[in-house]
């Protein structure tokens, strides 16, 4: 009975799907946005609905909202180039221009390396390489020729190697996963202080859209922040929805 169940809850999905992209290829965006949202409130997410929510909001002009999807698609298809290339044109909606300071070291590559694919893409690298590796074991344990159980055990040590360089950064990838928490300003207008309290000194002031580090929280109504410029200061909890 649980697979009938599934089977038409996901055949529902669809077709609540595909009536939200009717609405969106007739030009109706609200109504689009109602559908797409409510296959969200079902806890369904994919990296192609989040692309289509955001492209919505896009085309009402609700920069907020639609980096916040867009981000939330990137997180599941980070090498998209539709994403990537709608995202950077979403990032010319926003007042606020902040440089990035690049970071230097050994573990800056090594966060980058990680960021590279998605936590299952680097499982699913992982994998292969154990798979290439036991084949190339094998084919060392099986051959009596000197010159193929050489080539086969150099070729098992490679591969041994990048398997387990790649569940190194699966591991860090997961880390900065549990670590890192990011978010996408909603207010038109926010005003970054250097405590967390209305009568602290201004640090800045930024406006929708803008994508934020969260350090921490006080009291569940502030929260410390950090740009990508370095800045950091406390805003209101109600500014911005955490990605």
């Amino acid at each position: 009975m649980s697979w009938l169940i599934c089977s038409l809850v996901g055949a529902q999905t669809t077709e609540d799907f595909e009536k939200a992209n009717l609405f969106y290829n007739e030009g109706a965006y609200l109504a689009a946005i109602r559908g797409y949202e409510a296959i969200l409130e079902k806890e369904l997410h994919s990296a192609e609905l989040y692309y289509n929510l955001a492209n919505c909001y896009y085309k009402i002009n609700k920069v907020g909202p639609c980096i916040y999807y867009y981000e939330k698609a990137l997180g599941l298809e980070p090498k998209d180039q539709d994403i990537l290339n709608n995202l950077v044109f979403a990032q010319k909606m926003t007042v606020d221009k902040i440089d990035d300071i690049p970071e230097v070291g050994f573990l800056n590559f090594v966060n980058n390396s990680a960021k590279t694919f998605s936590l299952d893409n680097w499982a699913f690298i992982c994998v292969c390489f154990m798979l290439l590796f036991v084949s190339f074991f094998i084919g060392y344990y099986l051959n009596k020729g000197v010159k193929k159980k050489r080539l086969f055990f150099v070729l098992s040590a490679l591969v041994l190697i990048v398997m387990l360089g790649s569940y190194a950064l699966m591991i860090q990838k997961n880390k900065l996963l549990k670590s890192e928490k990011f978010g996408v300003l909603f207010s038109a207008e926010v005003l970054v202080r250097s405590e967390p309290n209305l009568k602290s000194e201004l640090v800045i002031k930024l406006h929708e859209g803008t994508k934020i580090q969260l350090l921490e929280t006080y009291q569940k109504t502030w929260t410390k922040i950090k740009l990508r410029d370095g800045k950091t200061g406390w805003v209101s909890n109600e500014v911005y929805k955490e990605l």
